[in-house]
């Protein structure tokens, strides 16, 4: 059963790549072209959930955070998504769209340090 980048997602995934946020504007220019030393994919559907970033080659999520991730049912829906794709095998890192400005080269660091095996 087909579970990555399903049909049915393609309008939203299209969508949130077009007009994603500026925040994740800046990180995707340091993940593209595997700057990080591995191949991401923006807007990345697996199953129900479409992933801000991901790698297969190395099941890495990274997710962006944020004002809206602020209150317990944001966090309780984060909390199901992360099981389901640790359930897969997918790793998920979160990080804050504050972390992204005001610290980019420890976000960097932080993705290059989860991607080594």
């Amino acid at each position: 059963m087909k579970i990555n980048n399903l049909l049915s997602l393609k309008p939203i995934r299209k969508e949130l790549r077009n007009h994603g946020s500026p925040i994740e504007a800046v990180l995707w220019n340091h993940l593209k072209n595997s700057q990080t030393g591995e191949k991401f994919r923006r807007q990345h559907s697996v199953g129900p959930y479409i992933l801000d970033f991901y790698c297969p080659r190395i099941k890495l999520a990274i997710e962006l955070d944020g004002s809206t991730h602020d209150n317990e049912k944001s966090q309780m829906h984060d909390d199901e998504r992360t099981k389901y794709l640790n359930g897969l095998g997918i790793k998920v890192i979160r990080f804050s769209n504050q972390d992204v400005l005001k610290n980019l080269d420890g976000v960097l660091a932080e993705i290059k340090k989860t991607s080594k095996p």
